[in-house]
């Protein structure tokens, strides 16, 4: 369905409102002293009908609820984090205090976000255990982002961890059009807890100073700490001028670690939680479709989107990660499925036309493929292409056959990641008379993206009522800028300093991971709203 720029904005809108709804407290600023605010308002959307409840019911059904009962259970899971919980502890009347209480008066909204984290927290807890951190960091996707992998912050963090996309890339998350790795929580839990355990060695151990960090920029921290020891002041975190949200951030992580030494005192009942693995993950010999593996092994498609939250589309990326998250009821039976595909069914590939100016590499960046699978796909034996040569490249688009059992789930799939994924793909329907270097000029971006996003030939001519495939992050708005290579210049240190990520630069540019930067260098940045 093509969408005008009004109904664009609305989405937009209410995209933020789902997303601040469902993080709850977590971009609340307050002072030491402030007191914490009422219940978030429940917003009702009818344009994004309940993709996020279907998604939460999913994740409630992947864990095994056959052992939860007792009243054991809830300690044999939650006492060897209380153990290594290392803030201080909550004293009478302290913001900390306050905070415990607000969690533990909204019994609802703490029941919905560990049956939304139930899947991860086993993984999750044991991650911590083994490399001996903080208890408390268990509850850092909650103030974070209420344990929604979905969840999309105004400064454009994302997933349960919200990562920023440079921090991202920097701890080894991969961010493409296919996949991101900041809402797979697999991924980000590591990412996550190697970025704490990078802080908390910076800080000399100092938790709450490693948390101000995760919140407000390890920069900002290092340099308001400086700033105090300068001028004799008091270093502690507290006492550094520090912005007023990431001032009442610790608080709420120390008012959950409060909670949950002392759910007696709060009169806050512990969920109970399966300490058992509940997903397991399943390896792929390389870019598989999802859809055709959830057809084969029978799979609930919403169960899959909980547990594979970082695909965009229909298929794991070409570039890896190659893997698929599954319930660990089902890991036998997928792993036998996977291994049952045959390479030609695992993927659609597509064929390009060489244009002028193609390098391999290129090539590869354009099409987020590695260039070993580009040369074995089409049997080269080095890099040089010629122009008019045809290739084979990975489809971003569905093109299976009308079997009916894999189009519902393909329907099914679309539906949802349409629903929760921010940067959504709009469609535009040429009339007569347009040109593509019409409509890139509309849009503000190049004919070359226009023919990336819908596999277009260099030759490819469109015709009245033919719908083209826009990127919702290249919409009005956009600006281009050339920026020149500095001595000393990287990749990261360019895409960091603009605010942009080290993929945009290489896919912007046409280069690869291993290109060299020399001094004069002009890049292509774009800038805007959605950029």
């Amino acid at each position: 369905m093509t969408l005008t720029a009004m109904h664009r904005n609305c989405l937009k809108g209410f995209v933020f409102l789902l997303a601040a709804t469902l993080v709850a407290c977590a971009n609340l600023s307050h002072s030491e002293d402030s007191e914490p605010p009422l219940q978030p308002v429940q917003v009702v959307l009818p344009t994004l009908p309940d993709a996020l409840d279907q998604i939460d019911q999913a994740a409630e059904r992947v864990v095994d609820k056959d052992d939860l009962v007792g009243p054991e259970l809830p300690a044999d899971f939650w006492a060897p984090l209380v153990e290594r919980f290392e803030l201080d502890e909550c004293t009478e009347g302290s913001t900390a205090q306050t905070w415990a209480r607000w969690y533990a008066d909204r019994p609802d909204y703490m029941d919905r976000v560990f049956r939304r984290a139930g899947p991860w927290l086993p993984d999750i807890a044991n991650e911590i255990k083994r490399r001996e951190l903080a208890g408390e960091l268990i509850f850092l996707p909650i103030v974070e982002s209420a344990y929604d992998p979905f969840a999309y912050s105004r400064s454009r963090a994302a997933g349960s961890w919200q990562f920023l996309e440079g921090t991202g890339e920097e701890f080894g998350l991969e961010i493409n059009d296919w996949y991101d790795g900041r809402r797979d929580v697999y991924a980000a839990t590591r990412a996550a807890l190697d970025y704490m355990e990078y802080l908390a060695d910076r800080f000399g151990g100092e938790w709450t100073l490693a948390l101000a960090s995760y919140n407000a920029g390890q920069g900002r921290v290092s340099r308001a700490l400086a700033r105090a020891e300068a001028r004799g002041q008091d270093t502690s975190w507290n006492n550094l001028r520090l912005p007023r949200e990431t001032l009442g951030y610790v608080p709420k992580m120390k008012g959950l670690g409060c909670l949950f030494a002392n759910p007696e005192s709060y009169g806050f009942e512990l969920p109970r939680v399966d300490d058992r693995p509940q997903f397991a993950v399943v390896s792929l010999p390389g870019p598989t479709d999802v859809v055709l593996a959830a057809k084969r092994a029978d799979l609930d498609v919403a169960e899959l989107v909980a547990l594979n939250p970082g695909l965009n589309r229909h298929m794991t990326p070409p570039n890896g990660p190659h893997y698929l998250i599954v319930p660990a009821r089902d890991e036998e039976r997928v792993a036998a499925v996977v291994a049952s595909l045959e390479p030609s069914e695992r993927v659609i590939w597509n064929e390009v036309e060489v244009r002028s100016g193609d390098t391999l590499s290129g090539l590869a960046t354009r099409h987020d493929v590695s260039i070993g699978d580009l040369r074995e796909h089409n049997n080269l034996n080095g890099d040089l292409l010629s122009v008019g040569q045809i290739l084979k490249v990975p489809s971003a688009e569905n093109g299976r056959p009308e079997d009916p059992a894999y189009a519902t789930r393909y329907r099914e799939l679309t539906r949802l990641q349409q629903r929760l994924l921010p940067e959504e793909r709009f469609q535009h329907q040429v009339r007569p008379g347009e040109s593509l270097w019409v409509i890139a000029r509309r849009y503000n971006v190049s004919v070359d993206d226009i023919r990336r996003w819908n596999d277009m030939g260099g030759r490819t001519m469109i015709r009245p009522g033919q719908r083209l495939q826009i990127r919702k992050d290249s919409t009005p708005g956009q600006e281009s800028i050339r920026y020149t290579v500095r001595s000393g210049d990287s990749l990261w240190v360019i895409a960091r300093r603009h605010q942009v990520a080290v993929s945009d630069l290489l896919r912007w540019n046409d280069l690869s991971r291993d290109s060299t930067l020399r001094p004069g260098q002009e890049l292509t940045i774009r800038r805007g709203s959605d950029a």
